[in-house]
């Protein structure tokens, strides 16, 4: 009779996933996370929950809570191919903070959420200093997160991530859009390039089949390669338009994500005004020129696909336009009058 070979024992290691490697990675994100922390912040890393103090509102008569969730999108192929992890959690912050900032709301604290298929210490400390990064930029604390280890589901050396913030505004300063009328004027805060959307189809364009050209210099992008600018981060406004707020009124904010301008700006309006965008009142950055040319697509499919150079549109009231243009140009945005506001039934349109 034959006997049964004795079973050998299957660790958590042995099934793919490295505990080890992963109390490594805590190690090296510490001090990253620690540099995000706001004296609201309590306790440290590690604990089961992130706990942040409720002082922050003592001074609001109706304070509002505004959280935000988001990703980063097919841009972190682009990461991967370059083996550059330390931006893409700038734009993962960008694309939650941006977002809740078209409130009036001021970002308090961030999470974030981290899977890949085999967990590296050193790319994850990267990966996370971006992050800490984006929320110092922001202002907001990083008192979170996850770190997930998925064998047999990812490929080892693949990741995703994502985000999750929030933060509070009083509800008498709280931005509506509702007392938007035409006459009002648009002003369009520049941004650093595509931002953290349309990537699917600029790797499509420019990427797929000429992965090596990535990290050549090119002429015609001022001697920058094309891996370069389309890792260039996201833009965070939070500071730069918070500070404005508090010495200049803003009626409507829209944050210019996916959908590009057409789908977005029309959310900031109410259903009695149009917004119309004058294009060519604002300089186009030149990797939206590469995108179309490769694409072949029109001006109405690029500007309902990408943000087409502004990351932030402001909505105010003509006499107070100079004002804010010139404090955001103080802190260092680029701004541009792309339009104003038209009687109409809540759409984009363009002149």
């Amino acid at each position: 009779m034959a006997t049964e070979e004795p079973k050998q024992p299957v660790d958590y290691r042995a099934a793919g996933v490295d505990t080890a490697e992963g109390a490594r990675a805590v190690e090296g994100i510490r001090s990253h996370v620690r540099a995000t922390y706001r004296p609201e912040v309590i306790g440290d890393i590690g604990g089961f929950g992130g706990l942040f103090s409720a002082s922050a509102f003592k001074d609001m008569a109706d304070p509002v809570l505004v959280s935000g969730t988001d990703g980063v999108g097919t841009k972190i192929e682009i990461a991967k191919l370059l083996d550059r992890h330390d931006t893409v959690g700038i734009d993962l912050v960008a694309m939650c903070v941006n977002d809740i900032l078209a409130s009036g709301a001021e970002p308090l604290f961030f999470l974030d959420y981290v899977a890949s298929g085999k967990l590296d210490a050193a790319r994850m400390e990267r990966i996370v200093a971006g992050i800490a990064e984006g929320c110092q930029q922001a202002g907001c604390a990083l008192v979170g997160g996850e770190m997930a280890e998925h064998p047999g589901t990812m490929d080892p050396d693949d990741y995703d991530l994502c985000g999750f913030c929030v933060g509070v505004v009083d509800r008498p300063k709280m931005i509506t859009g509702e007392t938007i009328v035409p006459g009002d004027v648009i002003l369009g805060l520049g941004s650093t390039g595509l931002h953290s959307n349309g990537f699917s189809l600029v790797r499509k364009v420019l990427v797929e089949g000429r992965e090596a050209d990535l990290a050549l210099p090119r002429m015609d992008l001022g001697g920058v390669t094309l891996g370069e600018l389309l890792l260039t981060p996201t833009r965070i406004y939070v500071k730069s338009v918070l500070a404005t707020l508090a010495e200049v009124p803003i009626k409507g904010m829209a944050h210019i994500t996916g959908g590009g301008i057409t789908e977005n700006l029309d959310r900031a309006l109410p259903a009695t005004c149009d917004a119309r965008v004058v294009r060519g009142s604002w300089k186009v950055p030149a990797v939206f020129g590469l995108v179309q040319e490769a694409a072949g697509i029109d001006d109405d499919s690029m500007y309902r696909t990408f943000n087409m150079g502004v990351g932030l549109a402001l909505v105010v009231d003509p006499k107070h336009a100079p004002a804010a243009a010139a404090k955001l140009l103080e802190l260092g945005e680029t701004v541009a009058e792309i339009g104003e506001i038209v009687e109409g039934t809540g759409v984009v349109t363009y002149a």
